[in-house]
């Protein structure tokens, strides 16, 4: 997964006020690095109108619509971390790992994280990185489980 992972789109002190706000930095990273068509961050925003993309232990994944396939150039991830924490629908975000996904790779990663996230440790030093070499070692070692 690692691979995915373009580290000018790790971003660990950003601030938000809204959930929107953070789904529309997290969209701009994947725009930034070349992921995503700039329309790509209305699909997200979109997305989480219909569902929230809250998966527990303070992590948010917001991702596009069907619709946004389209838009996508190439697979990746964006992980920003807000230190100060964003209000999510009454409960504290403090990652949002980003999907761009052009076809039914989002799923693949939707997986991947959810192991991440399940182990209690993983998922705090996740919430807790300061540097991007921790990301890319958090999310680089799940690569080589069997799927």
């Amino acid at each position: 997964m690692s691979e995915l992972l373009d580290r000018r789109a790790i971003r660990l002190d950003e601030k938000a006020g809204s959930k929107e706000e953070a789904i529309r930095l997290t969209g701009a990273a994947l725009v930034e690095i070349g992921a995503a068509e700039p329309g790509y961050v209305d699909t997200m925003l979109a997305r989480e109108k219909s569902i929230s993309t809250y998966v527990g232990e303070g992590v948010a994944i917001p991702h596009g619509t069907l619709d946004g396939k389209a838009l996508v150039k190439r697979d990746a991830l964006a992980v920003l971390r807000f230190p100060a924490g964003v209000d999510w629908d009454g409960e504290r975000v403090s990652v949002c790992v980003g999907i761009a996904a052009a076809g039914d790779g989002h799923v693949e990663l939707l997986a991947a994280l959810a192991e991440i996230l399940l182990d209690a440790d993983d998922a705090r030093a996740l919430r807790e990185a300061a540097e991007a070499d921790t990301v890319i070692n958090l999310l680089g070692r799940i690569e080589g489980n069997p799927e």
